[in-house]
């Protein structure tokens, strides 16, 4: 049991954090290169950003689960544990405050895009906003990645 909690500890950092990375910062910078409309390359890039929110809340909630279950109560005290809870209070923040925001501003926009609408100023703060709580999120994901070992329990 010990070999599985291990590996599902590596794997979800690795999805969670990998995820995010190639979504954020490789696949959402070629999408918006490669599709010459903004509006809809914003519409393919927000789907993938609620799916690797999505998943970074899945993974955040099985690293809590195991290292809650390799510490006992002195898990508030490991350095991990308290990345990981930064990058889910991210996560959800993002997911279900900045994100439904920014859904709004472009339904409120319609039948215009949100670059040719009143709204632009609105849109463009809250995607700042969004913007700045993921990168927030990416870097501390990548100090996760650095530090990982020393969330895991001792040999016994």
């Amino acid at each position: 049991m010990k070999k599985l909690a291990d590996a599902l500890y590596l794997i979800c950092i690795t999805l969670w954090v990998g995820g995010m990375l190639a979504t954020g910062y490789l696949a959402v910078p070629v999408l918006f290169a490669q599709i010459p409309d903004r509006m809809q390359a914003g519409n393919v890039a927000a789907a993938m950003f609620t799916t690797a929110g999505w998943l970074g809340i899945v993974c955040a909630v099985l690293l809590l689960i195991i290292l809650g279950c390799w510490h006992g109560a002195r898990v508030a005290t490991q350095r991990v544990f308290q990345i990981v809870v930064l990058m889910l209070a991210l996560g959800l923040i993002g997911q279900f405050v900045v994100q439904p925001r920014i859904a709004a501003i472009k339904l409120a926009a319609l039948p215009l895009s949100v670059a040719e609408s009143p709204l632009h100023a609105d849109f463009a703060r809250w995607h700042g906003v969004s913007s700045v709580l993921y990168l927030c999120e990416a870097l501390l994901g990548v100090v996760l990645v650095v530090v990982q070992g020393t969330g895991r329990k001792p040999a016994a």
